[in-house]
């Protein structure tokens, strides 16, 4: 008896486990178990802390590599013609050498494109936004945008997506998101991926501040950053901390400050006022103190991303600095809203030629050559 109850036992349990056995197979032939993701690596130099990533789009391997294809590839905008790289140059810092961008329908933009380094400590995004705090956020702009049109996507998202069920889309999606088929939630988280993984911090400047290479930066490269961080400039109140922007949070400062500041670069109502076109933050908050203000940009691989300003307006490093020296355009008129920050300085030619090297110094060489011949 006992022994017949063994092998009735025995039976049923086999009879489970080649149930078990034969589920996992209909798994693995439908691609229900799939490889989970592998989890990006951040190559940072010491002392630098890593960037915070939202919880709801951790950085992996698979992510990255899907956002890099997608940055480059036309079939994301609506005519089949424009890519994220048209307007963000990997050789340029992924900026764009021309005043302000075009759109897919070659409507002009209002703006000059910003250059795509580390943004991932970036606090707030876009020239002049102070509800854009990721970069997921900010993405649904260039994407389907309507005044004016950049990508195309809204009223041809389903033509896009058909796009994206081709080549090996499937199996790039499949990878980093467990889905073949192509959604433009997927399509925003993984963009947003690659773009965080663009990090710079191998210029000469950070060998000489991180890397403690005292010969890093020249006799005149020093001059020029002592300059910068004068009282007399004042250039470091509004382009400081690790990524030359107050506008920045990392690990070790999860709550970061969102500056924006007035210039002085317009004044078309004798009291700070900016042309209709682009009245800065204010467009967004619609309060009068907000008139004209701008948040500063990262100074890295600065002497890459001309011309200069929210509207391309200024041309030269050099003509930048004697902006500033002057206190910002009409400087002898009353602005309400010029920042407390922008007011004219004393510098001699030596003076500025050396600011402009330091300024140079911030170019991290290895990031352009490796993104301009990776970017195929």
């Amino acid at each position: 008896m006992a022994i017949k109850m063994f092998f009735a036992r025995y039976k049923k349990r086999a009879h489970t486990f080649y149930l078990f056995v034969g589920f996992l197979f209909v798994l693995v032939g439908t691609g229900a178990c799939t490889k989970a993701p592998t989890p990006y690596e951040w190559n940072l130099p010491n002392n630098i802390p890593a960037p915070t990533v939202p919880a709801d789009n951790p950085m992996t391997v698979e992510s990255v590599k899907l956002g890099k294809k997608l940055f480059f590839d036309t079939a994301l905008s609506a005519n089949n013609t424009t890519s994220c790289s048209s307007c963000h140059h990997p050789e340029k810092a992924f900026a764009e050498p021309k005043a302000k961008s075009v759109g897919v329908h070659g409507d002009a933009l209002n703006r000059n494109a910003l250059a795509l380094v580390n943004v991932a400590y970036n606090a707030s995004f876009t020239w002049a936004h102070n509800g854009l705090d990721r970069i997921e956020k900010q993405l649904l702009i260039p994407l389907f945008n309507e005044h004016p049109v950049e990508m195309g996507v809204t009223g041809n998202e389903d033509a896009i997506l058909e796009r994206l069920k081709r080549g090996d889309y499937p199996e790039l999606f499949s990878a980093a998101y467990g889905e073949q088929t192509p959604s433009f939630n997927n399509v925003v988280k993984a963009l947003a991926s690659y773009v965080r993984s663009l990090i710079s911090f191998n210029s000469a400047f950070d060998a000489y501040a991180y890397a403690q290479d005292d010969e890093a930066l020249t006799e005149q490269q020093l001059k020029g950053l002592n300059l910068f961080f004068s009282e007399r400039t004042e250039c470091f109140h509004c382009h400081g901390g690790l990524n030359f922007t107050q506008s920045s949070k990392h690990s070790f400062q999860p709550f970061g400050a969102q500056p924006f500041h007035n210039t002085g670069l317009y004044n078309v109502d004798g009291m700070g006022g900016y042309p209709k076109s682009d009245m800065g933050l204010y467009s967004v908050t619609h309060n009068k103190q907000d008139m004209g203000k701008f948040r500063a940009p990262t100074l890295r691989n600065i002497a890459l991303t001309a011309p200069y300003m929210h509207d391309g307006s200024i041309a030269t490093l050099e003509e930048v600095i004697d902006f500033y020296a002057r206190g910002g355009n009409h400087a002898g008129s009353h602005n309400a809203y010029r920042s407390p920050f922008i007011k004219s300085f004393s510098i001699s030619k030596e003076e500025k030629a050396a600011l402009v090297a330091f300024l140079q110094s911030l170019t991290d060489e290895k990031f352009v050559e490796m993104h301009a011949s990776s970017k195929n």
